[in-house]
């Protein structure tokens, strides 16, 4: 079966919420979508309200609280959202390579830290963290275990890769600037080649059925983990996978009894989050981005900015200002995609207007830089 690049597009939204808002829990919408980027603490907010209908984020609140929904270094090495009874499956799939880029950094050796000094000093440092603890009082533990200070990049090559989630610290968006953080209630096993096996294919399943039909390097890419073990792991699944192709000629693959919608379905406007996973989590990333777009969307230090999708793709950006959502398109809108922006933005701001209205505001700095845009408008409230 062969799918062209616009039924790709077309599965991705679908199987991501963004084809029609669904009636689900902010739980069982997670869990549906695999996870969401949580390096902007606002951004999983955002990104549920484009997913849930009759999203209240105050549930979003009580789920994080309660250790629900868990926030921790995952796939690509970032914070992700994910349902805790995922989190140890994800993690140990997630273990070769945590364990290689942060134990591994030469910045970490540097220091005077090697692997074996992080494993001897992890079970007394998880054990401290039984109870949510600061990371000045974390870090002040493994400074006392080593008798005398550490350099902040071995603070934070350590919390990253010991199975650490965040705890909430409070409003707007339950995580602020200063950190503090909770063993797993279920620690993951790491280290052992089994477990990160089983781990990973878990992992890949879910992946397809988030964000499937996709590719081995699709694959890699999502999670950063090295494409042998992405073959491998997709070896041990091919039995029970459909095998595809894109109209290109690349082998995709993709769980069986998946959603895969005609590419002509509409695809409503939508102003999606900063880091939304589904601008990061394809090799080819024209399955969302226009290729003429990417460099101004996914910035050089990697900032994710906030976009507009239109008929399923990205057309443009936006951010919060006074009065409003300022919406910048790449190339000119029609006006029915306008008045179907307007309509989101008004819904939008009723949600950052109760939380913080100028969420993403020390981004700014790229709009003062310049965007190659060809209409913005301030999409009142």
């Amino acid at each position: 079966m062969v799918l062209t690049a616009r039924a790709l597009n077309r599965s991705t939204l679908r199987r991501q919420l963004l084809l029609e808002r669904a009636p689900l829990g902010v739980t069982d919408a997670v869990r549906r979508v695999v996870g969401l980027q949580a390096q902007h603490p606002g951004s999983p907010y955002v990104a549920l309200w484009n997913r849930v209908a009759g999203f209240d984020p105050e549930h979003l609140d009580g789920a994080v609280s309660g250790y629900e929904l868990v926030r921790s270094t995952l796939m690509r090495l970032t914070l992700h959202l994910v349902h805790a009874e995922d989190y140890r499956a994800f993690r140990e799939g997630m273990e070769p390579t945590l364990r290689g880029s942060r134990l591994h950094d030469p910045r970490f050796t540097a220091a005077g830290f090697t692997a074996a000094d992080a494993d001897a000093l992890l079970p007394g440092l998880l054990a401290y963290a039984g109870s949510a603890r600061t990371g000045a009082e974390l870090r002040e533990h493994i400074e006392k275990g080593r008798g005398g200070p550490v350099e902040a990049v071995v603070w934070r090559m350590v919390r990253q890769y010991a199975p650490l989630w965040h705890a909430p610290t409070g409003l707007p968006w339950s995580f602020g600037t200063a950190q503090s953080f909770v063993t797993a209630s279920e620690r993951p096993v790491l280290g052992d080649p089994e477990a990160s096996a089983a781990g990973l294919a878990a992992l890949l399943r879910r992946y397809l059925e988030g964000f499937g039909p996709a590719s081995v390097p699709d694959m890699a890419q999502f999670t950063t983990a090295p494409r042998r073990l992405v073959r491998e792991a997709v070896k041990t699944l091919e039995d029970g996978l459909d095998r595809l192709e894109g109209d290109d000629g690349t082998v995709l693959y993709d769980v069986p009894g998946a959603p895969r919608p005609e590419e002509d379905v509409p695809a409503p406007p939508r102003l999606m989050a900063m880091w939304d996973s589904v601008l990061l989590a394809y090799a080819d990333r024209s399955r969302i981005i226009p290729p003429a777009y990417r460099k101004h969307v996914i910035r050089v230090n990697g900032d994710t900015l906030p976009t507009l999708l239109v008929d399923g793709y990205v057309a443009g950006v936006w951010r919060p200002v006074d009065g409003g959502i300022e919406a910048s398109a790449f190339h000119p809108l029609p006006a029915a995609a306008w008045e179907a922006l307007e309509a989101e933005a008004a819904s939008l701001g009723r949600l950052l207007a109760a939380r913080d209205p100028h969420v993403y505001r020390r981004y700014d700095h790229w709009w003062v830089k310049g965007l190659p845009t060809v209409e913005s408008r301030v999409l009142a409230y």
